[in-house]
């Protein structure tokens, strides 16, 4: 774990320590860990995943595999 500091306004500090114990979390500071987190997992499967993906099949096409079985791969990996 790394320690850090975030200047939070106080509001959102306050409605952070309400709604913990509601979700079952002992304080504010695991409740916006918990939200980190959970962003973080979804923008990296959606940012990260499609990058790698779209990179992969730039260097396909550049090294003479067909267009279009790329852009079929491409489909079948986004659709699953």
């Amino acid at each position: 774990m790394t320690s850090i500091t975030l200047r939070i306004p106080q509001d959102v500090v306050d409605s952070m320590k309400a709604i913990a114990p509601i979700r079952g979390m002992s304080g504010y500071q695991t409740l916006l860990k918990s939200y980190i987190s959970e962003c973080l997992r979804r923008d990296e499967a959606e940012y990260l995943s499609t990058d790698t993906t779209a990179r992969l099949a730039e260097a396909l096409k550049a090294r003479g595999v067909d267009p279009k079985v790329v852009e079929q791969a491409v489909r079948d990996v986004r659709a699953a």
